[in-house]
Formats: C-alpha cells, sequence, structure tokens
C-alpha cells in the first residue's frame, strides 16, 4: 500500500460519487479516479493501479464483472462494492468475484474511511446485517444443479432457482420482484446470471435450453 492510500471510485449517481470522494479526501486519501460503468473502472484500474476499488454494483456494465476483472488482474487491489442492494446472494457474488468488502450505501458515511483503512489492513467489510445470511449460506447445502438438455448441469444459487422457476412459469420480471420482495435491477441481475451460465444469447433461448428437463432431476449439492 503506498504511503497515501489510493482509492479508484466507480459509481454513475455524480452526486454520490462525488460525495464519497470528498469524504475520501478529507482524511486522507487520494483519489486517483472517478469514473461511472464497469468497463470504465477496469481501465482505470489497470491504468493506474489503486489500493482499492469502490465499486458501485448495479453501474452500468456491471460492477460484479469489473470486479472480476480487477481482481484477477490485481490481486493486490482491494476491491469492495458499494450498493443499495441487502440481497445475500449479492453479496455472495460480489465475495465470489473477489470483493473483500460490500458496504451497503445507507451506511454513516462518515464511517467510510475508517472501513476502508480496516480492509487496507488486512479485514473484511460486511454489513452486520449480511453476516448472519453469509453464515447459513455456509452451514447448508447450498443451491442445486440444473439439468440441461445435452449439456452438464449448471449449478444455480438458490435465488437464482427461485428466479429461474417464476420466469419458467411466465411471470414478467415485474411481477417476479414483487413476489420476492426483491428489486427488478436485482431480479435482472439474477436472470443475466442464468442465462450466462446456461451459455445462452438472452432469456429465450435459455428457456428453449431447458425444455426437456424437468426440476425433479434437480441434484441438490454439498457445501
Amino acid at each position: 500500500m503506498t504511503a497515501t492510500p489510493r482509492v479508484l471510485v466507480a459509481d454513475d449517481h455524480p452526486a454520490l460519487a462525488g460525495a464519497v470522494r470528498r469524504t475520501l479526501e478529507e482524511n486522507g486519501y487520494d483519489v486517483c479516479a472517478e469514473v461511472a460503468t464497469g468497463p470504465d473502472a477496469v481501465a482505470a484500474a489497470l491504468r493506474t493501479r489503486p489500493d482499492v476499488c469502490l465499486l458501485d454494483i448495479d453501474m452500468p456494465g456491471g460492477g460484479i464483472a469489473a470486479a472480476k476483472e480487477i481482481t484477477a488482474a490485481l490481486p493486490e487491489t482491494a476491491v469492495v462494492m458499494l450498493t443499495i442492494s441487502a440481497d445475500a446472494d449479492d453479496l455472495l457474488a460480489a465475495l465470489g468475484a473477489g470483493a473483500v468488502g460490500y458496504l451497503l450505501k445507507d451506511a454513516d458515511p462518515a464511517s467510510l474511511p475508517l472501513t476502508l483503512r480496516a480492509v487496507l489492513g488486512g479485514e473484511a467489510a460486511l454489513p452486520r446485517t449480511l453476516v448472519r445470511h453469509l453464515v447459513l449460506e455456509f452451514q447448508r447445502t447450498g443451491g442445486r444443479r440444473l439439468p440441461v438438455r445435452g449439456r452438464r448441469a449448471v449449478a444455480l444459487t438458490t435465488r437464482e432457482w427461485e428466479v429461474l422457476e417464476l420466469l419458467r412459469d411466465g411471470h414478467p420480471t415485474a411481477e417476479i420482484a414483487d413476489r420476492l420482495a426483491l428489486s427488478a435491477v436485482t431480479v435482472r441481475r439474477h436472470i443475466g446470471s442464468v442465462v450466462h451460465k446456461l451459455g445462452a444469447n438472452d432469456r429465450a433461448s435459455a428457456l428453449e435450453l431447458l425444455r426437456g428437463g424437468s426440476e425433479a432431476q434437480a441434484e441438490h449439492l454439498v457445501g
């Protein structure tokens, strides 16, 4: 870590990004880049090699995808997600992408400098409200394997499975969001994850791939 910690801020909401920048700079950080999309975050991280990347999950291009690329290319850079989502599956996806922190946007902004210093000191940063979800996820059997015609079974998270079941029943995104008490953005992200795992081009082609498989064929994964 450099003497003055260098932070990349990636968020497509200018007011919030500006507030984060001011808070960090007032507390001894150097904000080396401020961008608004996932691809720009990756490019800026490779160019500036910051100590920390603070990434919005829902910015254009996707914060999770950016986290995966940054952690793969810059293992010494700590990635921390900044989000409004308190969904446990989003937390797991972020950790799976290599993030070492997951901060909610409604947290006290004054705590951010101390939190990032803790991250730079080797600690993880997780909201207390989500720690229990994380523990339960590791205690129980995880997602399921989804049988796909002509291919190996695909492992889905519990939430992805719930979204997929409603999608296969013909429910639109807004209705799925309402039934699962999620935002439409989160539902679309889960659908996108399922489509990606299936190697499909879109949700319609993903559903076509699934024809011929049945939910009764799903296998539970251990651990």
